[in-house]
């Protein structure tokens, strides 16, 4: 009888650890789309100095992360029936914090380059960027082309598609990698860097609040990919990747990403 009782016991616990295994195993299989659904948050990671796409304003006394990239953030967390959650830091660590779990997306304004597509997924494009180089207007007539720019310090984000701008097309200037795109215009205003490369739309943006700066009479090439601005996802969110997709198709087919962009153009115009 007692050999029965032991025999029945062993076979209880060896069940128990076995329903233990699999409950065990079915949370490590969650996709990222159910994590983010179980904790009813979407947190996610941009540098907000990228007008109108991210920027800081104050907004019933509060200082708050606008832009159109927030806009679109917002219509994934409704169709995913979750809170938005925008995460601040500079651009350079903003795919860190995919990596290393501290963010669901990241979505700053970010190229998807093979590079990159190692380690992350990314969505469908839902816009493409052509660049700027600002410098100072007393500078119009002296900068005129990239080989004006010789032996000149020029500045660009740091971890960007802008860098490697700079590095492929000015080999004989200085590359200066700054954190935030506020310094690159703040190192041109002080005569530090001679010129800062830009995206089109940022550039402008800034342009137009300082009119000590300008756009020079440069045309800057697309790198040879000219990738896109896409939302990073991290490794292996098809689940995920599928939904934003959706979000981003609508939103491109009824034109409110352009209408996103041009409304936050002209709020970043009137906070500056």
């Amino acid at each position: 009888m007692k050999i029965k009782k032991i025999l029945l016991g062993s076979i209880l616990l060896a069940a128990t650890f076995t329903l233990a295994a699999c409950g065990n195993s079915s949370s490590a299989k969650k996709t990222q789309l159910q994590k983010i659904k179980d904790k009813g948050t979407l947190v996610v990671a941009l540098s907000p100095d990228y007008p109108p796409f991210e920027f800081q304003t104050i907004q019933n006394g509060k200082n708050e992360v606008v832009g159109s990239d927030v806009d679109l953030a917002k219509a994934i967390g409704k169709e995913l029936d979750v809170k938005v959650v925008i995460s601040s830091m500079d651009f350079n660590n903003v795919l860190t914090a995919l990596s290393s779990g501290k963010a669901d997306i990241a979505i700053s304004g970010i190229s998807a380059t093979p590079e990159r597509e190692k380690s992350y997924d990314f969505s469908k494009i839902y816009y493409n960027a052509t660049n700027e180089v600002v410098i100072k207007k007393s500078d119009l007539n002296k900068y005129k082309s990239f080989d004006d720019l010789k032996n000149a310090k020029v500045a660009a984000q740091k971890g960007s598609i802008q860098e490697g701008i700079v590095l492929d097309n000015m080999k004989s200037a200085t590359e200066i990698a700054l954190p935030a795109i506020g310094d690159e215009i703040n190192e041109v205003k002080a005569g530090k860097v001679q010129a800062a490369v830009i995206e089109d739309l940022i550039a402008k943006s800034y342009v137009s609040e300082n009119p000590d700066l300008a756009l020079a009479k440069i045309k800057v090439p697309n790198p040879k990919n000219n990738y896109g601005t896409a939302i990073a996802l991290p490794k292996g969110s098809s689940a995920l990747k599928k939904k934003v997709n959706a979000v981003i198709t609508k939103l491109l087919k009824n034109g409110e990403i352009s209408k996103q962009i041009q409304t936050n153009y002209k709020l970043s115009e009137k906070v500056k």
